[in-house]
C-alpha cells in the first residue's frame, strides 16, 4: 500500500512539474505590444526663471488629454525592466499671471514605463511640438503667438482595475519660438499633475 501511495505521489508531482513550464510560457506569450491607453492629467503651472531675461512669473493651469500605444514587451529582467511606448497629447494652457493668456498645442511623446513593481508603474516621458498662443503683446519674453512647447518629466500610475489607473507626476516645460521672432527669452514652468488613464485594448 505504501508503494502504491509513493507511485501516485510521483505521478502527481511529475504532472505538476510538467504543467509549470506551460503556465510560464503562457505568461510570456501574453504580449503587451499594441496595447493602447487614453488619459487626462491636469495641474498648476509653477514658474521657473533660469535666465535674467525671464522675468515673468508664468502661473496658470494646464490640461493634457493623451493617447499612447505600447511598442515593446518588457525589456530586461531587473528592477529597470519596462516597456517603450509612443503617444501624443494635446496641451491646453490657461495663463493667469503675469496676465490672462492661453496656449493650445499638440506634442508627440515617448514613454518608458517600469513594469517590475506590480500595480505601481513608474515612468519617464518627454515630448515636444507646436503651441499656438496669444502671448505676443501680453508676455514680454515672447514676441510671437506661434511657439513651441518642449517638456520632460516623470510620474507613476497605480492600477485600480484591469482598465483604470490613477496617474501622478511632475514635468518641466519650456516655451519658446525657436528664434523665429524677437524677443525670444523663453518661458519655463514646473507642472505637478494628477489624472486618470484607461486601457482601450
Amino acid at each position: 500500500m505504501t508503494r502504491i501511495n509513493l507511485v501516485c505521489a510521483m505521478v502527481l508531482l511529475s504532472a505538476g512539474l510538467t504543467c509549470l513550464p506551460a503556465a510560464a510560457a503562457d505568461d510570456q506569450q501574453s504580449s503587451r505590444i499594441g496595447q493602447q491607453a487614453v488619459g487626462l492629467v491636469a495641474g498648476g503651472m509653477l514658474p521657473v526663471r533660469l535666465l535674467e531675461s525671464q522675468a515673468s512669473k508664468l502661473n496658470g493651469v494646464a490640461v493634457h488629454p493623451s493617447w499612447q500605444i505600447t511598442l515593446t514587451d518588457p525589456i530586461g529582467d531587473s528592477w529597470w525592466s519596462g516597456t517603450m511606448a509612443l503617444g501624443a497629447e494635446a496641451a491646453f494652457l490657461g495663463v493667469t499671471e503675469p496676465t490672462g493668456a492661453y496656449g493650445i498645442g499638440f506634442t508627440p511623446k515617448v514613454i518608458y514605463t517600469f513594469t517590475s513593481f506590480g500595480p505601481l508603474q513608474p515612468y519617464v516621458e518627454g515630448g515636444g511640438g507646436p503651441l499656438w498662443t496669444n502671448f505676443d503683446g501680453r508676455i514680454r519674453e515672447q514676441g510671437s503667438d506661434f511657439n513651441f512647447l518642449v517638456w520632460g518629466g516623470a510620474g507613476a500610475t497605480y492600477e485600480l482595475t484591469a482598465r483604470w489607473a490613477l496617474n501622478l507626476g511632475i514635468r518641466f516645460s519650456h516655451i519658446s519660438n525657436s528664434g523665429l521672432d524677437t524677443p525670444n527669452s523663453g518661458l519655463n514652468y514646473l507642472l505637478p499633475f494628477a489624472g486618470v488613464s484607461a486601457k482601450l485594448f
